[in-house]
């Protein structure tokens, strides 16, 4: 039978000490910053993913032990573990409603309890579930998140969106997108930029033109710079040069 303990077992076996090193570095685990105190034991995405599908039967209340685990490797996990579980109750000739709303149950009670605490865990999982479950839906928990204080619920309601604009709705994305441009920690920035860029690139320039001719002048740098990353020299000019005026 699969359980959280034979899962970190498996991932003690992959464990490496100089891995674990670099990647508390790389995820900024020192104090004061983002990810203050996160535990790292070294396992990389591509073996994490691997084990995930090894455990694809986990039931979800061992996933919930993975999820609360000190370890950063414990919950990414048990978040690819979801998220394929996810796709599989998605699927068109199986679907299966009530599991894909336990799911999406289960992933936001993790966010609100503070287990999908590092950009990684969020940019892994939070289009994948909540991006899909919440399209037809009330998006009142996007907003909900969006304007929580707490930088991983932020961040977690603006990849929600992606999964909207890669299905041709960005309305969400831009009334959020307005809502959290006084918030300038780089991780914010960098989420709300991304996805305008998305909006531009995915569902309509015009859109991503229109909100930046109403918006940049009151942009932070970095999403300006992140929104307007694929536009010609020019037109990138013209919106930094609103932005200092």
């Amino acid at each position: 039978m699969a359980t959280a303990d034979r899962v970190i077992a498996a991932l003690d076996d992959l464990a490496d000490a100089d891995d674990a090193r670099v990647l508390q570095r790389f995820f900024k685990t020192g104090v004061g910053e983002y990810g203050e105190g996160d535990v790292f034991v070294g396992v990389r995405v591509p073996a994490l993913r691997k084990v995930a599908k090894r455990f694809a039967s986990l039931s979800l209340d061992e996933v919930d032990a993975l999820l609360d685990s000190p370890v950063h490797e414990h919950r990414l996990v048990g978040l690819l573990i979801l998220v394929d579980a996810f796709k599989r109750a998605s699927r068109v000739r199986s679907r299966d409603e009530d599991l894909r709303e336990r799911i999406a149950e289960r992933y936001l009670a993790a966010v609100m309890r503070g287990r999908v605490n590092n950009w990684d865990l969020v940019d892994l999982s939070a289009l994948y579930i909540l991006g899909d479950w919440l399209y037809d839906r009330s998006r009142s928990p996007v907003f909900a998140l969006g304007t929580d204080e707490d930088l991983w619920r932020r961040r977690v309601a603006l990849l929600t969106t992606f999964g909207f604009i890669r299905r041709g709705d960005a309305s969400t994305t831009l009334e959020l997108a307005a809502q959290v441009l006084p918030d300038r920690r780089d991780l914010t920035q960098k989420a709300t930029g991304w996805m305008l860029r998305e909006v531009g690139k995915r569902v309509d320039r015009g859109l991503l033109l229109g909100f930046l001719d109403q918006h940049a002048s009151e942009m932070g740098a970095t999403a300006l710079s992140y929104a307007t990353e694929h536009l010609d020299p020019d037109t990138r000019t013209h919106y930094r040069l609103l932005r200092k005026s």
